[in-house]
């Protein structure tokens, strides 16, 4: 995501710390367990995104990260993923309303696929409006390809209670797909926009080993589209 690298603060702890649900026991086919939403709700994420019938935006939102300093943050295997908490909160700026960066966490193979394509990593920036608490979603593919350098602090540092980094989104946040969804874990909470951004960061061989070497399958199967639309731009 980031090249130097969102509902409620309480649901988002137990969508990401909750032990009592996973990927290979307590499967997916298992969360309804947790949350009915999860295998009744209409509006679930992630999707396959067809980028021929995706609908061109009239008017496009203009996202903006805001982070120009060092930042420290935690880094924790959570048990379902690398998680990364900064302890100063950056923010995601869409069309000037602001929303605070939460937590971002990586997956070891992309949980959106676009025409079917999956990705070999994948970040999600999770941002909540202090006010509304509204939450979205910034979602960036990695490919094989030069190190990362945020990246690579990650990885050197899973377990430090504090690190020290520089959180920056990429500078191709103007090509994207929008489209409204879910958390991908319990409790599946619907009205969550996605922005997925078409440009992927990429990351070497080495680290996406490396990732994996803690999460592979740590990633929900493609759910139904159902009437909703795809946005792009």
């Amino acid at each position: 995501m980031f090249r130097y690298l969102f509902l409620f603060i309480t649901m988002i702890a137990f969508a990401e710390d909750d032990g009592h649900w996973g990927y290979a026991n307590n499967g997916t086919e298992s969360w309804s367990e947790n949350s009915g939403t999860c295998n009744r709700g209409e509006a679930q994420s992630p999707i396959n995104i067809i980028s021929g019938a995706a609908k061109h935006m009239s008017k496009k939102s203009e996202l903006e990260f805001h982070s120009n300093v060092m930042y420290r943050a935690d880094v924790i295997d959570n048990g379902h993923s690398i998680k990364v908490t900064p302890k100063r909160k950056p923010y995601l700026s869409i069309d000037g309303e602001d929303y605070t960066l939460l937590q971002f966490h990586y997956r070891g193979k992309s949980e959106h696929s676009v025409d079917g394509k999956f990705y070999d990593l994948v970040v999600h920036a999770v941002c909540q409006n202090e006010e509304t608490k509204a939450l979205v979603v910034v979602a960036v593919f990695y490919v094989e390809g030069a190190e990362n350098k945020l990246l690579k602090q990650i990885l050197n540092n899973v377990g430090s209670t504090i690190l020290v980094l520089n959180i920056n989104l990429p500078n191709q946040m103007e090509e994207y797909y929008h489209y409204t969804g879910s958390l991908t874990t319990p409790p599946c909470t619907e009205n969550v926009q996605w922005y997925i951004l078409k440009v992927p960061e990429e990351a070497s061989k080495q680290q996406i080993i490396a990732m994996r070497k803690y999460y592979v399958n740590n990633f929900r199967p493609i759910q139904e589209l159902h009437n909703r639309v795809i946005d792009e731009h």
